[in-house]
């Protein structure tokens, strides 16, 4: 559908004045009318914007909205958008998605993420030793909260932790909003042909890591080898930007929050449940989860049609009153936080996800206990947001202890 004049614009920014803040307009929106047609600009289709948490879990969990961005209504935050390769298979439905998704299932069990623990834990103590011998100011993304999960999913995957730089800045390409489909279509191309080149690697010096065993199952027909690159590739990106992100964020908002932090610094359980709420809080997918309708389907008491696009303001359901006491204030020991939405719900869900929360479970804490005086360089409204890019983060954090 065309838009509408009476229909609001879908502003991605938020507010310079409340940074970690959804937009307050869909805050409204929310509380008057939690579904309503959004503009995406002249000349593209009204989509639905869906605001609440119960209205959020519908769609995310009902088989009746697809992620292909290729139908003609959907949502998609780039003109002339392609799904991308396969093994990016969160733009597919099934059954290539849950072909693609299959492969790779064993590798995020949390049994054996907790395996990983004991070497995330040696990273970030070898990083923050680093970080305390600079002078000065210190970009806190630069030296800690890109490196460390670049370093896990390298480490994870089997690649090569010296071309970090290529594969961030392809990432970079990928979530920036201002990017063409053209621009991303390349970095899609440019990283599986990396990847292509590492799974030919492994399958003649096999190794104990991710590469090796997708090399193994296109070696069984499972896949075929560009599809084990593709997801290798979609691992390496999806592994580090929103990780990096979260760590940055979640610096800014606990030194914004400084009562809070001793709740961080407790237990295995009380640790996880602050990690929780930081995801509530934060909810860094910045762009909205986009979906079409297959079929014509009632959310909020309004009919979404067959064809119709919808975008779920994920950061908005999770500061939704009706479900979290005080949403908009930082609680680390909120009972319910885990019922955020923050790695999306139903069939397409983060899956990573186990990893996520185990490198932020080290991280966070260690880097308080560690930098106990930590503090912020500059004044906060210095502090360089990512309001362009479909990962909400931060640019730069210099810092000082």
């Amino acid at each position: 559908m065309p838009p509408t004049s009476s229909a609001p614009e879908f502003v991605l920014a938020r507010s310079e004045d409340a940074p970690l803040d959804p937009p307050a307009l869909y805050a409204q929106l929310r509380e008057e009318q939690p579904v309503i047609r959004v503009s995406l600009g002249e000349g593209r289709v009204s989509p639905w914007l869906v605001t609440r948490w119960e209205d959020a879990r519908t769609v995310l969990g009902s088989p009746a909205f697809s992620t292909d961005p290729t139908h003609p209504g959907a949502p998609n935050f780039k003109e002339g958008q392609l799904p991308g390769p396969r093994g990016f298979f969160q733009s597919y439905d099934d059954p290539i998605h849950a072909t693609m998704r299959r492969t790779l299932t064993r590798e995020f069990m949390v049994k054996r993420v907790d395996a990983l623990r004991p070497g995330i834990a040696r990273l970030t103590d070898e990083l923050l030793s680093d970080l305390t011998k600079l002078p000065g100011s210190v970009d806190l993304v630069e030296h800690f909260s890109l490196p460390l999960p670049s370093l896990v999913i390298c480490e994870l995957l089997g690649v090569p932790y010296a071309d970090h730089t290529f594969f961030q800045e392809q990432s970079k390409i990928l979530v920036d909003g201002k990017a063409t489909a053209q621009e991303s279509n390349r970095a899609f191309a440019s990283l599986g042909e990396y990847l292509l080149g590492l799974v030919r690697t492994k399958r003649a010096t096999p190794g104990d890591d991710v590469i090796t065993r997708l090399a193994a199952q296109a070696d069984e027909g499972i896949i075929t080898d560009q599809d084990a690159a593709d997801l290798g590739a979609f691992l390496l990106f999806a592994g580090h930007e929103t990780t990096a992100n979260m760590i940055a964020l979640s610096t800014v908002t606990l030194l914004q929050n400084p009562d809070q932090i001793p709740y961080l610094l407790g237990g295995p359980d009380q640790v996880a449940v602050a990690v929780e709420e930081l995801l509530r809080y934060l909810s860094i997918v910045h762009f909205g989860l986009r979906r079409t309708a297959l079929e014509e389907v009632t959310v909020g008491g309004v009919t979404i049609r067959a064809g119709e696009g919808v975008i779920i303001s994920i950061n908005v359901a999770n500061r939704d009153p009706e479900f979290f006491t005080a949403p908009d204030g930082l609680d680390l020991t909120r009972t319910n936080a885990r019922q955020h939405l923050a790695f999306g719900y139903g069939i397409h869900q983060c899956l990573g996800q186990p990893l996520a929360r185990a490198e932020l479970q080290i991280a966070l804490p260690e880097l308080f206990r560690r930098l106990s005086e930590l503090k912020i360089a500059v004044p906060a409204e210095e502090i360089a947001f990512k309001q362009d890019t479909a990962v909400y983060g931060i640019h730069e954090l210099p810092v000082t202890w």
